[in-house]
């Protein structure tokens, strides 16, 4: 059985209270504390957990993944803007003009996000709409996310490709086209693990085959493989768990 998505990890410079910010944004649980890392997750079940780690490195230009925040109307929309600021959050820009329907936001530690205008696509999300990724091939790249991740494509364009769980609800993972290369590690990474049973190994090589390849991130001895995919994203490949 092959490997499936796991958590969003985010490097903090302080993860307890980046955790229980972005617990308070989402109205999600934090769920884990420890010294190594902080989990939120969402009570509901409709989201994918975000696990926030210590990284001392300060943050480096605009992220090339970030999380797109659902709303159901304009004036719920313009609710969570005033919340969220209310919060801390503050304006950011990167590059999306003055005509944008969304409203881009960055978090306590500048890290980005956005509060969507309301959109049929995201019905059945939850509060996290998705989880989106700077891309060169959006499409080549979710096709790998696909086999990493174990999220079938839910819809593609000329500039945009998107994945969704099987069961049809949830967030989406999301890849957009950008000029910009990669240039610096991902504040925001997607770890996958493979099924409790299944040979952690045999994971690690098919994701190889198929254009993952090894990433340093000064991870020294631990029990989880450091990937990076086809466009040099990091990734975790986790020990197995799950059913």
């Amino acid at each position: 059985m092959p490997t499936r998505l796991e958590c969003v990890v985010v490097d903090a410079a302080d993860p307890p209270a980046l955790a229980r910010w972005w617990a308070g944004a989402l109205g999600w649980t934090v769920t884990a504390e420890r010294p190594g890392e902080t989990a939120v997750e969402p009570p509901d079940g409709l989201g994918i957990p975000l696990v926030f780690v210590p990284v001392a490195d300060p943050k480096a230009g605009k992220n090339r993944v970030h999380l797109d925040l659902r709303s159901a109307s304009a004036g719920d929309q313009q609710e969570r803007v005033a919340r969220l600021t209310g919060l801390g959050a503050r304006p950011a820009d990167v590059g999306q003009g003055q005509d944008v329907p969304w409203v881009v936001l960055a978090d306590p530690e500048g890290n980005e996000f956005c509060v969507l205008d309301p959109r049929d696509w995201y019905a059945g999300a939850g509060a996290l709409a998705a989880v989106v990724v700077d891309a060169a091939d959006p499409l080549a790249l979710a096709r790998f996310w696909s086999e990493a991740a174990g999220w079938p494509l839910a819809g593609s364009g000329d500039t945009w490709a998107a994945l969704r769980s099987a069961s049809g609800t949830g967030p989406f993972v999301e890849f957009l086209r950008v000029p910009e290369s990669k240039r610096v590690k991902n504040r925001l990474h997607l770890d996958v693990a493979p099924y409790r049973g299944d040979d952690h190994a045999a994971e690690v090589a098919r994701l190889r085959a198929l254009g993952a390849t090894p990433a340093e991130v000064g991870q020294r001895a631990v029990s989880w493989v450091v990937l990076a995919d086809p466009e040099g994203n990091e990734l975790c490949v986790l020990s197995p768990r799950g059913h």
